[in-house]
């Protein structure tokens, strides 16, 4: 038997060698919608937040209108020229629900980590990453290497994300952090869905009481659970005077200036050492199974 966290720990220190696996598939970049074309991005759970990531990064450089959904939650009579599905197991039921109802209607391409699943037969075309694919039911490197495609296919350089990925892993955490009574996690533009995937994660490992934001949103609010002993982690450049507002409260203001991909692998590291120290187990978290099957 494996040790609590073994595949967790594993898996998201593996990060940087599987973005660079998948920066490198420059030829599967092909099957992706063309600049110019309209596109719904789905996914579920931490799918759909890369999901919202990719839309945000394929918009703003210029590709096309790009929006995103929960697979549960899309619209997609709207004269979308493709739709792109994020999926680690290809079995999520939601996922395989939409894609057999819009079959042979509109092209679909579907990015998967088990290659033997039923999404590869349900997709027109897909982008296969088994080579991120985890055993534990925490996900951490499928999402990230996803994005890491979906970030490289948007002309952006991920060299530097990659470099940084290995400091986030090499540097010590604070305490401060790792103990803190409450976490909320805030992003901007493509890393909004960054911050919802690193709440997330923290809810799954370590039953955590997280929230997520885009940043500009949280003076809207949620600043009023800022206090001594929590922490406000920004993904990305915050927006002016936010930082001293938090201080102002008590509460730690958390930022970095790696890159904001490689900061969700700190926040990775966070929640496996949360999750150790009380005595749980990520790789098997409580109310969850590796994928979503929906009985008929």
């Amino acid at each position: 038997m494996t040790a609590p966290g073994a595949w967790m720990d594993e898996e998201l220190r593996s990060q940087p060698e599987v973005w660079a696996r998948a920066a490198a598939l420059t030829a599967e970049r092909a099957v992706l919608p063309s600049a110019g074309q309209r596109v719904a991005v789905i996914g579920c759970g931490t799918s759909w937040f890369m999901a919202q990531s990719y839309a945000a990064l394929r918009e703003s450089a210029g590709l096309g209108q790009t929006d995103a959904f929960a697979a549960s939650e899309a619209f997609l009579d709207r004269g979308y020229d493709a739709v792109v599905a994020i999926t680690r197991s290809g079995t999520t039921s939601e996922v395989l629900e939409l894609l057999t109802d819009v079959k042979g209607t509109v092209r679909t391409v579907g990015i998967v980590g088990d290659l033997a699943s039923p999404l590869v037969d349900l997709a027109d075309d897909i982008v296969g990453l088994p080579f991120a694919d985890e055993k534990s039911v925490v996900q951490t490197r499928f999402a990230t290497t996803a994005l890491t495609f979906l970030r490289a296919s948007t002309g952006a350089d991920v060299s530097g994300s990659i470099r940084d990925a290995e400091k986030a892993l090499a540097e010590d955490l604070d305490d401060d952090v790792i103990s803190a009574e409450q976490v909320t996690f805030l992003g901007r533009g493509w890393t909004v869905g960054l911050a919802h995937e690193a709440a997330l994660k923290m809810r799954e490992s370590c039953q955590a009481w997280t929230e997520s934001y885009p940043a500009m949103e949280y003076r809207h609010g949620p600043l009023a659970i800022a206090a001594p002993g929590r922490a406000v982690w920004m993904f990305g450049d915050a927006p002016t005077g936010l930082s001293g507002q938090v201080s102002q409260t008590g509460a730690r203001f958390e930022d970095s200036t790696l890159d904001p991909l490689a900061d969700l692998v700190r926040a990775h590291r966070v929640a496996l050492e949360r999750s150790l120290r009380a005595g749980l187990n990520p790789d098997v978290p409580r109310n969850l199974t590796r994928s979503v099957i929906l009985d008929a």
